[in-house]
């Protein structure tokens, strides 16, 4: 007679043995290894996130994810140059480019030194030191302050609040002083008698604030 042995024959057990089992099973270092630590599920939430993010902004923007790429590149550029413009990099600019770099002169030595300037065929000196002529003859007439650090633009807005009639041949003159000075280009004998020009206009022109009726 032979006697069979059934080990395989499932067991039936209650929910309590079962829930022990199975934390019990849980708590092999097999599967406590094979957990991700707290910086990977991080990682994985944020990838996840940006993915969400990504697809949801590719599906408005023209050019999907390319185009959504081409915004973020865009973005930065804009910052950059924001930051340019407005940050310590610009305030440095700015403060670099003074219409007086030294000790001041009279008017009338900055437009004895232009011309001398201009007469040797000196276009870079003459344009400069006409156009601080201007300036200082303006400081001379207590039109403007005698202020370091103001740059030709400044100077021009300034004066030209009380100079109205002048204040468009001012902002020319003032670039025609930085185009020479800080932006690299030839004087010419035109631009020097441009400033030569506004120089007299100036000294003829009579503030708004002190014209008569």
């Amino acid at each position: 007679m032979v006697t069979l042995v059934l080990t395989d024959v499932p067991v039936d057990i209650d929910r309590d043995s079962a829930r022990r089992a199975a934390a019990a099973e849980l708590t092999d270092p097999k599967y406590r290894d094979a957990r991700p630590n707290i910086l990977q599920q991080v990682g994985q939430w944020l990838g996840d996130q940006l993915e969400k993010l990504l697809n949801g902004l590719s599906s408005v923007v023209p050019g999907g994810i390319f185009g959504v790429l081409l915004v973020l590149v865009l973005l930065i550029v804009l910052v950059v140059v924001i930051r340019l413009r407005t940050g310590k990099i610009a305030r440095t600019s700015r403060a670099d480019r003074t219409v007086f770099g030294g000790q001041r002169q009279s008017a009338d030595d900055y437009r004895r030194s232009a011309a001398e300037a201009a007469a040797g065929g000196r276009y870079d000196d003459a344009v400069r030191d006409r156009f601080r002529a201007v300036v200082r003859a303006l400081e001379e007439r207590a039109l403007l302050d005698v202020r370091s650090g103001r740059t030709a633009d400044e100077a021009a807005a300034e004066a030209g609040v009380l100079l109205p009639n002048v204040a468009a041949e001012l902002r020319q003159g003032a670039r025609l002083f930085d185009d020479v000075h800080y932006g690299g280009r030839e004087g010419t004998e035109a631009a020097y008698r441009t400033l030569t020009e506004l120089d007299e206009l100036c000294r003829r022109e009579r503030p708004v604030a002190m014209a008569g009726p």
